[in-house]
């Protein structure tokens, strides 16, 4: 198979990304690195902190060096402890640093990290499953397009922050929400429904699609085209969205926001849906 086979590209969009983000942090003023974002406890220069270590953890496995490993990873909850403790050492060891090391940490690793991620042959085994999409192992494509969702969405949550204009447009916000899409068949993995039973779900706003929920023998099948007449039509707006897939805004406050149309039951266990690590 060859780069045109892939489901989603996002490997030509990593440079575009990341110097949008230098930018972006480059015109920041001091006050703006200590302003809370939506990621929970997390700053400004908190979340740049993230991405750096996500630039230097990817580098360094690539030299064949993985650092510290848990002891015992027996579930899906105990994956997210380990990382979430990962997390909040490093971000906690980041505050001795100066936004302006910072920013040169970052452009330095984001082009060997994007480097490596060309690198890649995309259907090969992943080194990481996308865990959240319910896989224990997942191709390079699928891993590539998590990983540009990460970077999307905290780059989007400083943009927030500081109230900067986003980064909502098609070219570089579709790939992100096509990749959360993926999270939904896991989502109804526990959903009983007749056999062909149809959600459609779409996104409205600067960036537009449409995706399809369909019920088969085994499981949820996610695609992009159908002409059947859907059970049910959830539509969401961009920003929802994001927010939803990333535990940026509740389920409650999400489903309030968007309109469902036929059998709403069946459309509402979409705002369960969360495409990170949590």
């Amino acid at each position: 198979m060859t780069s045109r086979d892939v489901p989603i590209k996002t490997i030509h969009l990593f440079p575009v990304l990341d110097q949008l983000l230098i930018e972006l942090l480059k015109s920041l003023s001091p006050e703006d690195w200590d302003k809370p974002t939506l990621a929970k406890l997390w700053t400004v220069k908190d979340i740049a902190a993230h991405l750096l270590d996500g630039n230097m953890r990817t580098i360094s496995s690539k030299q064949q060096f993985t650092g510290e490993t848990p002891s015992s990873i027996s579930n899906y909850q105990d994956l997210v402890n380990y990382l979430n403790e990962l997390n909040a050492t490093w971000v906690k060891a980041m505050k001795r640093v100066s936004p302006a090391l910072l920013v040169q940490l970052l452009e330095i690793t984001g082009k060997q990290y994007a480097e490596h991620m060309a690198s890649l042959d995309p259907f090969a085994r992943a080194i990481f499953s996308v865990a959240w999409a319910g896989e224990e192992q997942s191709v390079n494509w699928f891993h590539i397009a998590r990983e540009y969702t990460e970077r999307w969405h905290h780059q989007q949550q400083i943009r927030e922050a500081v109230n900067k204009p986003g980064i909502m447009h098609q070219e570089l916000f579709y790939p992100c929400i096509a990749t959360f899409m993926y999270a939904l068949p896991h989502t109804y993995r526990n959903v009983n429904a007749d056999v062909g039973t149809l959600i459609e779900i779409i996104v409205l706003g600067e960036t537009t699609g449409n995706w399809y929920l369909q019920k088969s023998m085994e499981n949820w099948v996610l695609t992009t085209n159908n002409d059947k007449p859907a059970d049910c039509v959830v539509s969401i707006s961009t920003d929802t969205a994001w927010k939803l897939f990333t535990k940026g805004i509740t389920p409650n406050l999400a489903l309030q926001n968007s309109t469902l149309k036929g059998n709403i039951k069946l459309g509402e266990k979409i705002f369960e849906a969360v495409a990170v690590m949590a």
